[in-house]
């Protein structure tokens, strides 16, 4: 899986790209920042883990070898060595290398293998990119003007070339079909299909597309099992999305707090060092 590919991919999608930062902001919220981690460094750690399944700390010691602060290692450049400990991707094919002990890795558990964390919303991505492709397409569909396209057709043989040649100049400096709204044309004796106007852009796009862009975002929602009123989702009912202090509420309790406890893990582990708690929060 590439690390780089997850990072671009927040990138993709609005709903996509902003969760995973709404997630952190949550888990920030209830954090108690200290002097063995800062707000930042959590911070940094806590999206990490939310794009990547996983998060690393820097185990930071004094001259006696003590732990006095926890840093933090991007999740992005860092690999697990296959003899132990782990190492960090650098500029210029350089590596920087780390003891086991110098490196607290919190992760997702993952059913097939159990080096790397993987995040949870890898089921989702199909959807995350089919929405960017909708929205890269009716884009491209805008600026080639094909909304606005049209095939001006003329067969009544009592059109003369002056009033051809002048037809041609007014289509050649118009800028869409609104343009038209005004143009005056007279055949005397022409037919009631002397002229015909054929679009060439497919308005029954609109409904496909926004159906698209509701289920992809749908999907990209279900897979950060984010609920709607959280997301920025605008409710298509009167009545909305209910109380969005108990929807906050519910959501934390089952949603943010388990996060909580595996970043909480690093205190156990750091307590043979100092006996002090690293990573607390407001539970």
């Amino acid at each position: 899986m590439s690390r780089e590919g997850l990072a671009k991919l927040l990138r993709a999608n609005a709903h996509h790209g902003t969760i995973p930062r709404f997630k952190r902001n949550l888990l920030l919220r209830d954090f108690i920042p200290s002097a063995g981690c800062s707000a930042q460094t959590m911070g940094r750690a806590a999206l990490d883990f939310m794009v990547f399944g996983e998060g690393y700390f820097q185990r930071k010691r004094n001259v006696i070898g003590q732990v006095l602060e926890l840093g933090h290692l991007p999740a992005l450049n860092m690999r697990r060595k296959v003899g132990g400990g782990f190492l960090m991707l650098r500029p210029n094919g350089q590596h920087l290398h780390f003891e086991e002990d110098d490196v607290e890795h919190v992760m997702d558990y993952d059913v097939e293998q159990n080096i790397y964390g993987v995040p949870d919303y890898l089921g989702g991505m199909h959807a995350l990119l089919l929405n960017e492709s909708a929205t890269l397409f009716r884009r491209r569909y805008f600026n080639n003007g094909a909304h606005a396209g049209f095939v001006f057709y003329t067969n009544d043989p009592n059109l003369s070339e002056e009033d051809e040649k002048a037809l041609q100049a007014k289509i050649a400096g118009s800028k869409g079909v609104g343009n038209f709204r005004s143009l005056f044309v007279n055949i005397p004796g022409g037919s009631d299909k002397a002229i015909q106007i054929i679009p060439v852009g497919d308005i029954a796009t609109k409904d496909e597309f926004e159906r698209i862009k509701n289920i992809t975002r749908n999907d990209v929602i279900a897979a950060w099992r984010m609920n709607p009123a959280l997301a920025g989702v605008m409710p298509e009912n009167a009545a909305g999305f209910g109380d969005i202090e108990k929807i906050d509420r519910v959501y934390t309790n089952n949603e943010i707090r388990p996060i909580m406890q595996l970043f909480s893990q690093v205190n156990n582990l750091l307590r043979k060092d100092r006996a002090i708690n690293w990573l607390s929060c407001n539970a």
